[in-house]
């Protein structure tokens, strides 16, 4: 590699690249954290500055404002590099790079205003258009899902408590569990987004003593400057208090909901990798995939498995904001920079990516309704005792005696299995038995699943109807046109 020429393969994979953006993420959520998008918003944020100060008299010439307007994209970035190698300051290193090719508007760049002008101001503005990325996927995952259950809302399946088999539910319902998390999820994330206020035009240390300075103390141009830019900017409102940055508690409330998210995302893929190992869901495998380079038979459940992981790193992520707002002291302290660079950006690229992992899981889970079938009738029997000691009752048959009849009979079916490995057999055995002769014409009614699921058919119908289809309407366009469920 040593003797190799600058630009050749050897210097785009010689050195790291997080596998967040290089494998993963979207384009949209890569661009919205990249160098391109931060800088170009530093310089349209100058840009607001200087419109609002002339706006409000001071001496700024359409020539400068014309002149910065035309230079957003031209971005040097290798002389940005230099300049901040030499200043030891990236926002400086900017103002001079963005001075460089507007000669004019030279004198007025940043003026009266601090570093975290902006620095916060553009990351809220990151985390605004990131989160107006993330909630139509989560909505095109909800939708899914919704169709999902609907078409198997009446599939009886066997429902697990402790992860042994419990009573009777529906492979519907089931997916309805999962998307009322989301639905959760969509509305904490929507109201996170819509809590994000704008930093604004505040000064050094909130104070706004500089720009007091500027417009020699009237307070009212000062009000008229942050409602400017805060409006330019696409804001509706400010914080009115803050210190040299916005309080990191924002911070806070923005990875909450994106931690949430991954634990709801974590507990809907182990269930479908459980499900897949039973051999009853699973999601979709492309005709030349290959399941295992050792085991070619293998269907391993490798979204739901990278959705996983990558949702574990998005819940910790959530302890880093905790941390770094307990230690800003008094107005700031720079050890919040470095770790921010990284966790909210790796925060919402994470997201990202477990949902586009998601979507495409949800688009293509195939059922297996004979394989649910046999799971169903190798338990069922169990579960249909006491619906058989009703009848027994109503046949005329003492209760006590009938379930000491049917207990001998479920001790020896449970042997047959256990110890065995045999299919339970208490129904022949029900069958066999002389005692339980008055009901043996009703046991395959008393049998049937559908009479084990209870509601839950309508439940999922009453449940897509009134609170997803609603949930989902504001997203109408981004999901194709009209919201429809099938319902």
């Amino acid at each position: 590699m040593a003797n190799e020429s600058p630009g050749t393969n050897s210097e785009h994979h010689g050195k790291y690249r997080s596998p967040l953006v290089s494998r993963y993420a979207s384009p949209e959520m890569a661009y919205n954290f990249s160098d391109m998008k931060k800088f170009t918003t530093w310089r349209k944020l100058w840009l607001y500055l200087a419109k609002a100060e002339q706006v409000l008299g001071l001496e700024i010439t359409d020539e400068q404002i014309k002149e910065m307007e035309s230079n957003i994209d031209n971005i040097d970035f290798e002389r940005a590099a230099q300049e901040e190698k030499k200043r030891r300051h990236d926002v400086m290193a900017h103002v001079h790079t963005f001075a460089a090719c507007c000669p004019l508007a030279a004198p007025i760049i940043h003026l009266g205003a601090t570093s975290a002008y902006v620095g916060d101001n553009t990351d809220l503005v990151v985390l605004r258009e990131g989160f107006d990325i993330l909630l139509p996927k989560v909505a095109r995952c909800i939708q899914r899902l919704a169709d999902f259950a609907r078409q198997h809302r009446e599939l009886p399946c066997l429902g697990f408590t402790h992860m042994q088999p419990a009573q009777l539910t529906t492979v519907g319902k089931r997916a309805c569990l999962w998307i009322q998390d989301l639905l959760m999820d969509l509305r904490n994330l929507q109201r996170a987004r819509d809590d994000l206020r704008f930093r604004g035009v505040k000064g050094t240390t909130g104070t706004q003593a500089s720009f007091l300075s500027l417009f020699e103390g009237n307070p009212d141009k000062i009000d008229l400057l942050d409602n400017l830019v805060t409006e330019m900017a696409g804001f509706k409102r400010s914080y009115i208090i803050c210190g040299q940055t916005y309080t990191r508690k924002v911070d806070i409330d923005t990875l909450s909901p994106l931690a949430s998210l991954g634990a709801s995302i974590h507990k809907i893929c182990t269930d479908i990798r459980l499900l897949a190992s039973m051999k009853e869901v699973e999601e979709p495998f492309e005709k030349d995939q290959i399941g295992s380079s050792a085991m070619p038979y293998k269907r391993n459940p490798m979204r739901s498995e990278r959705c996983c992981s990558l949702a574990r790193h998005l819940m910790t992520l959530i302890q880093n904001v905790l941390m770094t707002h307990s230690v800003q002291w008094m107005e700031r302290t720079l050890d919040d920079s470095a770790n921010r660079r990284v966790t909210l950006a790796e925060a919402f690229l994470t997201a990202d990516i477990v949902l586009s992992t998601l979507q495409n899981i949800t688009e293509g889970l195939v059922v297996y309704p004979k394989v649910i079938e046999r799971h169903v009738k190798q338990e069922l029997p169990f579960m249909a005792t006491e619906n058989i000691i009703m009848a027994m009752v109503k046949a005329g048959q003492d209760r006590q005696v009938c379930h000491e009849q049917i207990r001998v009979l479920s001790q020896e079916a449970g042997a047959v299995v256990k110890e065995q490995g045999g299919d339970n057999d208490l129904m022949e055995r029900i069958r066999a038995s002389v005692y339980f002769a008055p009901i043996h014409d009703q046991l395959d009614s008393l049998l049937d699943p559908s009479t084990f699921t209870g509601r839950a058919p309508t439940q999922v119908l009453r449940f897509l109807e009134e609170e997803v289809a609603p949930a989902l309407k504001p997203y109408g366009s981004e999901l194709g046109g009209t919201v429809e469920l099938n319902l």
